[in-house]
C-alpha cells in the first residue's frame, strides 16, 4: 500500500506522519514548534523530509495560507507564520513528488473520504479555532476557485464596521464565527473587558443567563453565515470542525438554517475524521494526484 508523509504547517506548531491510501494513520505522530524564522523553518522540512522519504511515496504538505491550483505554492501570507514563507519552492525539498493543500482544504478532504460527509457529494466543512477555515466539496471534488483560493471565510455578514478581521476588512463571518469572536460578542453584551471564551463555556455548563445569552448570540452568527453558504451551494451537509465546534448544538443550528434557506434541506454534523485530518487529507489527496497524477 502507497504511503505519504504528511506535514501540518501551522503559525505555531508543525506536525508530521504517515498516511496510507486507506486514509490511515501509519506511523509516529511528531509535533514540532513552528521556528520564527524562514531559514530554520526550511531546514525542519528537510530534516523531516531525509528521516522518511525513503518509506514513502509522496510528500504532503497541509499548510495555512491559500494554495496555487497546482499545487506546488503558497499564494500569500498568513501573517502568523515567517514572512518569507510563501516563496518556499517546495517541490526543491524532495526527490520525490510534493503535493502542497491549504490545510482546511485537506481537512475537508478527509472528512469528505473518510468522517462525516462520506457519501454525500456536496458538502462544506467550517473549522471553528481562533480563525474560521472552509473548505468546499461539489460533485466529489474539492473546489479551488480560478487561483485556488476559494473557501476563505472572509464574507460580510454585518454593515456596522465595528470589528476588525485577521484578514484586514470589517464584519467577515470569521470575525464573529471563530473563537476570537465569542469573545469579542462576550465583551460587547456583558461589558466586562476581561471576559474570555472559557468564562462563556463554563457558564454555559451551569446555566448562568447572561453567557447563555453570549453563547446564543454567536451561535446565531453561524448560522446566519451558514444560511449563505447553503443558499449559494446547495450541500448535502455542512460539516464543523475545530476546538470550538465542540460546543455547538447541531441540531438546533440545522432545524434553524432550514427555516431560512431557499434550497432544499441540508443536515449540520461535527467533524469526525479526527484531530489529525489536515494531515489524512493532504495525504490522501497526495496519493490521488501526487503519484497517480
Amino acid at each position: 500500500m502507497k504511503k505519504a508523509l504528511a506535514i501540518d504547517v501551522g503559525g505555531t506548531k508543525i506536525y508530521n506522519t504517515l498516511v496510507d491510501e486507506a486514509g490511515q494513520i501509519a506511523g509516529e505522530i511528531e509535533k514540532h514548534s513552528t521556528p520564527k524564522e524562514y531559514s530554520e523553518i526550511i531546514d525542519l522540512f528537510k530534516s523531516i523530509i531525509s528521516k522518511y522519504e525513503d518509506e514513502v511515496d509522496v510528500i504532503a504538505f497541509a499548510t495555512c495560507g491559500a494554495v496555487n491550483n497546482s499545487n506546488d505554492g503558497i499564494l500569500g501570507s498568513t501573517g502568523n507564520i515567517a514572512k518569507d514563507y510563501p516563496k518556499t519552492n517546495f517541490k526543491s525539498l524532495s526527490t520525490k513528488p510534493v503535493f502542497v493543500e491549504n490545510d482546511a482544504n485537506c481537512a475537508a478532504w478527509a472528512e469528505h473520504i473518510i468522517g462525516a460527509s462520506k457519501g454525500y457529494p456536496y458538502s462544506i466543512m467550517l473549522t471553528l479555532g481562533t480563525g474560521v477555515g472552509g473548505g468546499i466539496i461539489l460533485d466529489n471534488k474539492l473546489y479551488k476557485g480560478k487561483s485556488g483560493a476559494a473557501g476563505e471565510m472572509h464574507f460580510k455578514i454585518a454593515r456596522n464596521a465595528k470589528r476588525r478581521c485577521t484578514c484586514g476588512s470589517k464584519d467577515c463571518f470569521e470575525a464573529y464565527a471563530s473563537g476570537t469572536g465569542l469573545r469579542l460578542t462576550a465583551v460587547e453584551i456583558s461589558g466586562n473587558l476581561d471576559i474570555t471564551t472559557y468564562d462563556v463555556i463554563a457558564g454555559l455548563e451551569i446555566g448562568n443567563e447572561l453567557m447563555m445569552r453570549i453563547f446564543n448570540t454567536w451561535q446565531n452568527d453561524i448560522i446566519n453565515g451558514i444560511i449563505g453558504l447553503a443558499d449559494i451551494f446547495d450541500p448535502d451537509v455542512v460539516v464543523l470542525s475545530g476546538s470550538m465546534a465542540e460546543f455547538v448544538n447541531t441540531e438546533y443550528i440545522t432545524d434553524a438554517v432550514n427555516k431560512e434557506i431557499v434550497t432544499q434541506p441540508t443536515k449540520v454534523v461535527k467533524a469526525s475524521a479526527g484531530n489529525y485530518s489536515g494531515m489524512i487529507g493532504a495525504g490522501l489527496l497526495a496519493l490521488k494526484v501526487g503519484v497517480n497524477g
